[in-house]
């Protein structure tokens, strides 16, 4: 049996508001859509929706009910949203593409799939599958008047559906979106230096809930001086696949808890300093990369062999049993491939 070549796909961000302007967009949307990204930046998202209801889109994001105070930057309640829409070409023919979606702070990342042999069909009413913060799945319907969506994913839990999973850790994201990288000058041996690599020109306030720095403090901050020196190389490997190709990518590395990042705080030794386990989406987009990270979990720092070399464990791999699904789960073009029964499939 061949295997499918890969489908067209483009990573996105846009704004979280009735807007949808669109910050970033990656190389793919060219190959999927015929647009160039210089073509769709700073414009409207929701524009290039064929369907008539893209004015209804933005308020996926935008109708979140807030319970109390301390829930107005909670960005956990849903992990993936997974919406199937047709999208219009420089040519103006619509076709169908699977949109994963992921809220993080005041930008919603969007990972785009086309599905072009499959023939037009007018979707009149804007289906929304999620999987919330608990990975629990419903079905949201808008038809003509939306009705407001918290209500409706409250009636879905109340109907008593069965969780597909139950998350153990909070579901935090954040966006970064880094300079073009150069990646030629990172050593690959653990040799104590601390290489700049690119740096961030972009990063959600949300990234202060996975490790102890402000987003505004590490603006034009190397990046690579976030991560542990062990995932150094790991994640210079991981930029230069990224430089080279226009596919959404998927890593798995670790960031200092508390990496040193103003000087004359409080300085924490690499040896004594917790690591925040993440798995990283990624995408070129113009001048950059940009990242969305979840945080997975912390573990103590790695122990060293008797040369000073990091003993390496098996942080990189997403234990099946850990109750949440990957990234690349969630964005999967095959989902059949999904361990979750009916995430994602084709209308």
């Amino acid at each position: 049996q061949t295997e499918e070549p890969p489908r067209p796909s483009f990573l996105g961000i846009h704004s979280r508001d009735m807007e949808t302007k669109i910050l970033y967009i990656s190389s793919g949307c060219r190959n999927a859509m015929g647009f160039t990204p210089a073509q769709m930046m700073a414009s409207e998202a929701k524009s290039y929706i064929y369907d008539s209801f893209n004015s209804l889109y933005p308020t996926i994001y935008t109708d979140k009910a807030r319970e109390s105070e301390d829930d107005e930057d909670d960005d956990d309640e849903s992990s993936a949203y997974c919406i199937y829409m047709n999208l219009h070409t420089t040519a103006n023919i619509p076709v169908l593409h699977r949109v994963i979606s992921m809220r993080a702070d005041n930008c919603v990342v969007v990972v785009a799939t086309a599905f072009p042999e499959r023939p037009f069909r007018d979707l009149r009413e804007l289906q929304v599958q999620t999987l919330d913060g608990k990975l629990q799945k419903m079905t949201i319907n808008a038809r003509g008047q939306q009705a407001p969506i918290d209500k409706r994913r409250k009636q879905a839990i109340q109907s008593g559906r069965s969780p597909l999973y139950f998350s153990r850790s909070r579901q935090i994201k954040a966006v970064l979106v880094l300079e073009h990288p150069d990646v030629t000058e990172i050593e690959t041996e653990e040799t104590g230096r601390r290489p700049a690599g690119p740096h961030i020109a972009f990063c959600t306030s949300s990234i202060s809930r996975l490790i102890d720095v402000d987003n505004s403090d590490i603006h034009s901050f190397p990046f690579l001086k976030l991560v542990a020196p062990e995932d150094l190389a790991h994640v210079a490997a991981f930029f230069e696949r990224l430089s080279k190709s226009s596919d959404v990518l998927f890593e798995t590395f670790s960031l200092l808890q508390r990496p040193n990042v103003i000087e004359g705080d409080v300085f924490v030794a690499d040896q004594e300093n917790p690591r925040v386990v993440v798995e990283a989406l990624g995408a070129n987009v113009q001048d950059g990369i940009a990242i969305l990270i979840r945080k997975l979990r912390v573990i103590p720092p790695p122990k060293r062999d008797s040369l000073g070399n990091y003993i390496h464990s098996k942080i990189h791999e997403v234990s099946e049993d850990n109750g949440y699904l990957s990234l690349s789960e969630f964005i999967s073009s095959d989902c059949n491939t999904s361990d979750a029964e009916g995430w994602a499939e084709l209308p």
